[in-house]
C-alpha cells in the first residue's frame, strides 16, 4: 500500500494546493508515516489529528523567522503529507484513533493494514495516481526527473 499513501498523497495535495513551491518527496514521506503502527499492530498514534498536528507546530516553530523560509518550504510537506496519509488510511472511521486521546487512551484495536482484496484495490488507485503525476509532471524526461529528485519540485508538463 505504499503508492496508495505516496503517490494519493502527491495527487491529492497537487489537486487541492497546486503549489510548485512544495516539496513533494517530503509530502510523500509524512503521507507514509501512519505506517508507522504497523510495530504496535494496530491504529494508533501515528493514526491520530495530534500526531500530524503536533509535527506541524514543531515544523512552525522550529522554521519561525527571516532565513529560514526554505526549511519551512521542505518540511512543511512531512505534516502536511502526513494528515493525508491518515486520511487515505480511513482512520477518521475510527473515533477513538482518530480523536485520541479527547474521546479516551484506547485505541480500539483498529487494524493498520485493510483486507486483502482492499489493500490490493487501493493500492491499484495508487498504482493510477502515480501514473497520473508521472505523466503530469512530465517525469519521464530525465531532466524533469533530476529536477524533481533533486528540489522536490513539481511542475505541469507543457
Amino acid at each position: 500500500m505504499i503508492l496508495w499513501y505516496a503517490a494519493g498523497a502527491v495527487f491529492a495535495v497537487w489537486n487541492i494546493f497546486q503549489s510548485a513551491g512544495l516539496d513533494f518527496r517530503t509530502v510523500a514521506i509524512g503521507a507514509l508515516l501512519p505506517l508507522a503502527d504497523v510495530v504496535a499492530g494496530e491504529q494508533a498514534l501515528a493514526h491520530t489529528l495530534l500526531a500530524p498536528t503536533m509535527v506541524m507546530l514543531l515544523v512552525m516553530l522550529a522554521t519561525a523567522g527571516r532565513g529560514r523560509r526554505l526549511a519551512r518550504r521542505r518540511l512543511i510537506g512531512v505534516p502536511i503529507g502526513w494528515y493525508f496519509g491518515v486520511a487515505l488510511s480511513g482512520a477518521f472511521a475510527n473515533h477513538h484513533v482518530f480523536w485520541w486521546p479527547a474521546l479516551g487512551a484506547r485505541f480500539d484495536d483498529a487494524p493498520v493494514w485493510p483486507p486483502l482484496v482492499w489493500a490490493v484495490a487501493l493500492e491499484l488507485a495508487g498504482v493510477v495516481a502515480a501514473r497520473w503525476c508521472w505523466s503530469r509532471f512530465g517525469l519521464a524526461d530525465p531532466h524533469r526527473r533530476r529536477a524533481f529528485w533533486r528540489t522536490g519540485r513539481l511542475g505541469v508538463a507543457t
